[in-house]
């Protein structure tokens, strides 16, 4: 019996539409305009990330266009945004617990920092991807 090379899980997923890779620019761009605003300002990254109207903006667009994505490399760019909001916003909380007592002021400030800088990394990356027409890890 002959084997063959065909592979039906091999087939390339469908290219997405020009429009729809320049509005992952235009979200990453927004995303990282919050996020920058925090490291420029008073306001820690996170708290900027998550609180301002560039990044919320963003991540409902993320949700009102993901199934325009669906299929494509950039669907893992949609979820890699929308699960970069999640857990910052989850890391921010957990901060918040820690907080209310005066033991946990130093570990929720030490948890905000570095979940500013895996917000920026996540955006750093993420773009860079987008950039070299890559998808992003699960």
């Amino acid at each position: 019996m002959a084997t063959t090379d065909f592979d039906p899980n091999d087939t390339p997923a469908p290219l997405p539409r020009d429009g729809l890779i320049t509005l992952t620019h235009v979200i990453y761009g927004l995303h990282a305009f919050s996020a920058l605003t925090g490291l420029l300002s008073s306001a820690l990254i996170v708290t900027a990330f998550l609180s301002g109207w560039p990044s919320i903006i963003a991540v409902i667009l993320n949700y009102v266009k993901r199934s325009d994505v669906r299929g494509t490399w950039l669907d893992s760019h949609f979820g890699w945004q929308i699960r970069t909001f999640w857990f910052a916003l989850l890391f921010f909380v957990a901060g918040g617990i820690a907080f209310v007592t005066v033991l946990g002021i130093p570990i929720a400030i030490v948890v905000w920092i570095c979940t500013g800088i895996w917000v920026l990394y996540r955006i750093v990356r993420g773009w860079m991807g987008l950039a070299e027409k890559k998808a992003m890890p699960l």
